[in-house]
């Protein structure tokens, strides 16, 4: 089972008043989840979300206003590229000979012999992939150091997903986005510390996230920042 970070987009928890607990999802695709014990019927989870269909309908005008807003990337120069949360102006340097890209004065510039917006956008995605690897290695030791259910890091990847900043296996293996080298450290360590909590807990339960505000009390100011900026940092 995968579990997904970027699509806890608008999240809303409750206790119902027969004491099960319902979660509605709203993913930033416009798919709407409804979350409940195994034992909840079919009329049961739509009369949840009925209950909560002014609050469903308002994230999704939400969701769609922030896809207007968002230009698609042309990979020229000029444009606002991430890195780490900071903003950066990407640079294209026409080159007969040298191709590499660098960070210098607020640029990441590439060089490059072809300036084709697919050979420059192909050309970010393995430096982004390669930056990506030297930071999640360090952050995943970092976190899994500080909790007592982990004994060394557990298997880790990284692999482009349309949906899923993360994503942890039945076997205990993570999967990490590499765009999320675009967010900031804490929003990182977020996405990590919950993949490395389904080790322990593997759903979405009271308990999974009592295990994660245990571990980092202030995860959702981390998630309301990753959530705020995602059509940004996968904006390709």
């Amino acid at each position: 089972m995968q579990y997904g970070e970027r699509k806890l987009k608008f999240y809303w928890h409750a206790r119902e008043a027969d004491g099960h607990e319902a979660r509605i999802h709203v993913y930033p695709n416009g798919l709407v989840e409804v979350e409940t014990p195994q034992d909840t019927t079919l009329a049961e989870a739509k009369e949840v979300l009925l209950k909560r269909a002014r609050w469903v309908s308002r994230h999704l005008d939400d969701i769609e206003a922030r896809r207007a807003s968002v230009l698609e990337r042309q990979y020229v120069s000029g444009e606002t590229l991430f890195y780490l949360g900071r903003r950066y102006m990407l640079k294209v340097i026409p080159s007969s000979a040298e191709e590499n890209v660098k960070m210098l004065r607020g640029q990441i510039r590439v060089t490059t012999r072809d300036n084709s917006p697919a050979a420059i956008k192909r050309r970010l995605a393995r430096w982004y992939r390669y930056r990506g690897g030297e930071i999640f290695a360090r952050r995943l030791l970092a976190v899994s150091q500080r909790l007592p259910w982990v004994d060394e890091p557990p298997v880790w990847s990284i692999r482009a997903m349309q949906t899923q900043w993360g994503s942890c296996s039945p076997a205990g293996r993570i999967i990490l986005n590499p765009d999320l080298v675009k967010a900031p450290i804490r929003c990182i360590d977020y996405v990590i510390l919950h993949e490395l909590c389904h080790l322990r807990e593997h759903n979405h339960s009271s308990r999974f996230y009592r295990l994660l505000k245990r571990a980092m009390p202030e995860w959702q100011e981390a998630k309301m920042t990753l959530d705020g900026m995602s059509e940004s940092y996968l904006n390709d």
